[in-house]
């Protein structure tokens, strides 16, 4: 049996989906059941997909603490408030204040006090260039949070520059590796090590609805990775894990419970640790019976 290593954290991006209940989630439900433990049970760390159309309060953090205080290793990653990645002021401002700022520290705080904030992620759209005032621009943002656990996430092949992730790594801001559709000037996968985390994002690869503006997010991210292709990522991972503090593997192809499938085989080709499946989810998916945790429990308390 292999050991997880310590610095490893796979999941997903977000827990609270309606087309995850009676999948992911058991259909009937305790009075008290709480969808952040139990995600907490599958995996070590969630990204926090909400704080990206608002920031969150400080007790909202403190109470998802609670929910999966019986697992002391697991932490969340958040994305970064919209504001700041999207709005773009005049004349080399910003589109964003101080009481901006310090709204969204707030909220973010609590993880980051307790150890539970493995990386704040500040995710720019593919319409975000590399030129000269948007270094400045992400400069700006670097130094306002930099107390904080930074990854930057960037779309646009322009910013694969040497001079750019200079910029990161001179702040030891991490670089967010994603996989996407590889549609124009996207950029495809990379295995940058920046900063003192890890950080790997899978967006799936429906070419067909990526930039098709009438597809919802459902349609978007509306993908399954093959084993082959998953296979395709592990080498750059492992790197990474011996390189870094940590390194977070994320996925965003939520549909139907995809992202909770690829996120428990890659964990699996990782650590060789097995879990207990959802039943639910391993009918959909017969796949993963080869991972499912047989009769030893004490497997599942190794991860």
């Amino acid at each position: 049996m292999t050991l997880a290593p310590q610095n490893l954290f796979v999941g997903t991006t977000g827990w609270s989906y309606p087309d995850w209940n009676n999948l992911v989630y058991p259909a009937r439900r305790a009075k008290n059941f709480s969808e952040s433990a139990f995600i907490s049970k599958l995996f070590n760390v969630v990204e926090i997909n909400s704080t990206y159309y608002h920031p969150q309060s400080s007790g909202a953090s403190k109470e998802w603490m609670k929910q999966v205080a019986s697992n002391p290793r697991f932490r969340f990653t958040a994305k970064l408030w919209q504001k700041f990645v999207l709005e773009k002021a005049q004349d080399g401002g910003t589109g964003y204040s101080q009481s901006d700022i310090e709204i969204a520290k707030r909220g973010m705080r609590p993880l980051l006090e307790a150890g539970r904030l493995g990386a704040l992620l500040a995710q720019f759209p593919q319409s975000f260039h590399y030129n000269s005032g948007n270094r400045d621009r992400l400069s700006r943002l670097l130094e306002a949070f930099q107390e904080y656990p930074l990854v930057v996430e960037i779309r646009h092949d322009s910013w694969n520059d040497s001079e750019a992730l200079q910029l990161l790594d001179q702040c030891g801001v991490g670089f967010a590796n994603i996989d996407q559709p590889q549609i124009g000037h996207a950029l495809g996968f990379t295995e940058v090590i920046s900063g003192r985390a890890a950080y790997f994002r899978f967006h799936g690869r429906n070419q067909e609805q990526w930039l098709n503006k009438n597809a919802g997010v459902d349609q978007r991210y509306d993908y399954l990775y093959s084993m082959t292709e998953l296979d395709g990522f592990l080498t750059a991972i492992r790197k990474a894990l011996r390189q870094t503090e940590s390194t977070y593997v994320i996925f965003n192809n939520h549909p139907r419970g995809q992202a909770v499938v690829n996120a428990l085989q890659l964990q699996f080709e990782l650590t060789g640790i097995k879990v207990n499946v959802p039943e639910k989810l391993l009918h959909a998916y017969p796949d993963l019976a080869c991972l499912r945790l047989g009769d030893n429990p004490l497997q599942a308390e190794l991860f």
